[in-house]
């Protein structure tokens, strides 16, 4: 395929992302908040969207995360085509999963999505190399991959929030 258009499409499929997970974060979060009656509607949807803007020019951690620290870029030549087709078929993965789980009213994280998508794409690209996702390493004196930023903290998170709501009940 030809580079440029590659490059097209990858840049399209993250627009379409960006925008399926607008509706499908800003659903998650003034669900509580209208259905509990502390906002009407089109307040609840106003301070999402000043909310999400605001977040877009904070700054790029959770971005550099996903780019820096789960996938192993380094190991072995990686054909920029072979990655542009991966970060494409990674973004669709995410709207797929995204919009599943809008149309069920599952509550989810475009995040994660997002990082099973690129990780998906990452070992199609390079036929299975399960070498190429970083599980855990420590660079810079920080620890990085997908068990400590990622799979252990999905574990751990849903045993502290029972503890703790049961802590804060009694």
């Amino acid at each position: 395929m030809d580079p440029f258009l590659l490059m097209v499409l990858v840049i399209v499929v993250a627009v379409v992302f960006e925008y399926i997970n607008g509706f499908h974060d800003a659903a998650n979060a003034i669900a509580t908040v209208v259905s509990t009656r502390v906002l009407t509607p089109r307040q609840a949807i106003m301070l999402a969207a000043v909310t999400n803007l605001i977040g877009a020019f904070w700054g790029t951690a959770v971005a550099k995360t996903i780019y820096s620290g789960y996938i192993d870029m380094a190991g072995g030549h990686i054909a920029i085509e072979g990655m542009q087709l991966a970060i494409a078929c990674g973004l669709m993965g995410g709207i797929v999963w995204n919009l599943i789980t809008w149309w069920f009213g599952i509550p989810s994280s475009s995040s994660h999505a997002l990082v099973g998508g690129l990780c998906g794409g990452v070992l199609g690209q390079s036929h299975l190399e399960w070498g190429r996702l970083i599980w855990s390493d420590t660079v810079g004196g920080k620890t990085v991959g997908l068990w400590p930023k990622l799979i252990k903290p999905m574990l751990i998170s849903p045993f502290i929030g029972f503890t703790l709501g049961v802590l804060f009940m009694i």
